[in-house]
């Protein structure tokens, strides 16, 4: 054979082989679909926004805040009772199956005011008014775009499941104590001198932890003083409890009772100091608080501002 035949056989040959071997590589898969979040009493955000607004498409009365509450628990229960499902008023996977619908452009309803909620935890900036117009086909197209899945602008229970499983501050949150013992107006007033709050109570109130995470401390330095390293990666401290209900190493979840608030240490009267600290360092607790008051999505600790809310 010619050798410049032959150098052309070969040629062909491997690329012949280079081509075999691209279609027999494995194509990269999609990122798996987030699993489902878990809701109960004491959580709060878009999540128990777009539960609420989902529940009363389904012909529940409730008001949607933002706040899983006894309420919200109960016209889960009486959902779940309907469905076949059992009545424990938890929001996990066989529920949410049940309450999503599939929805697409043209649609009216409470279930649209959900998946404008959901859409907004990813920065949509969407108006919850339950009314698919030109925006939320947008937003949908868009969201689902990015995360590689199909079927246009029509949103099915894996949409809903992307949305519901991702974004929304990493985590879920809830009061460190129940909303209807102060005002929203006290969760923005500003420490007396340095990055912290003071939230004034009668003694004996119940504390919640705000998120997930372990009791690293649970001691005096405050008065009765608990302090949770967070799974968000901050770390969270509670002082002048009257009493305590972890110890430390103790792994708690959001919404959590923790202990009893108080008057211990150095204080003038009972009230709830709340710090939250990033590397080390002290930031404001302000937004943070007031977005899990709200409902709203929760910003990350390390974005919270480590000056301007003390006098």
């Amino acid at each position: 054979m010619h050798p410049t035949v032959r150098r052309a056989v070969s040629w062909l040959g491997a690329a012949s082989l280079a081509v075999l071997a691209a279609l027999a590589a494995p194509v990269a898969a999609h990122a798996a679909t987030p699993n489902w979040p878990t809701l109960g009493t004491g959580t709060s955000g878009a999540n128990v926004a777009a539960a609420q607004f989902l529940l009363r498409h389904h012909g529940r009365t409730l008001t949607v805040d933002g706040w899983y509450s006894s309420g919200t628990a109960t016209a889960v229960s009486s959902f779940q009772s309907a469905n076949g499902l059992t009545a424990d008023g938890v929001v996990g996977p066989l529920t949410w199956a049940k309450l999503v619908v599939t929805l697409d452009a043209g649609a009216n309803s409470n279930a649209v005011r959900a998946l404008q909620t959901s859409l907004n935890k990813y920065g949509y900036g969407l108006t919850v008014d339950g009314v698919w117009g030109g925006s939320t086909t947008t937003a949908v197209t868009d969201f689902k775009s990015s995360r590689g899945l199909t079927g246009g602008s029509t949103v099915g229970a894996t949409t809903w499941q992307w949305l519901a499983g991702g974004g929304g501050g990493g985590g879920n949150y809830a009061p460190v104590i129940d909303r209807s013992v102060l005002p929203r107006s006290e969760y923005d007033d500003p420490h007396h001198d340095y990055p912290a709050i003071d939230l004034p109570t009668v003694t004996g109130v119940t504390t919640y932890a705000i998120t997930a995470g372990t009791v690293g401390h649970a001691g005096g330095g405050c008065g009765n003083g608990i302090g949770i390293t967070a799974d968000d990666g901050a770390y969270y401290l509670f002082c002048h409890l009257s009493s305590r209900s972890v110890a430390a190493g103790a792994r708690v979840t959001a919404g959590q009772v923790i202990g009893y608030t108080g008057a211990t240490g150095n204080v003038t009267g009972p009230h709830l100091h709340i710090e939250i600290r990033v590397n080390g360092a002290n930031r404001c607790p302000q937004r943070l608080l007031l977005a899990i008051y709200d409902g709203a999505t929760v910003p990350a600790p390390a974005s919270l501002p480590a000056t301007g809310c003390a006098y």
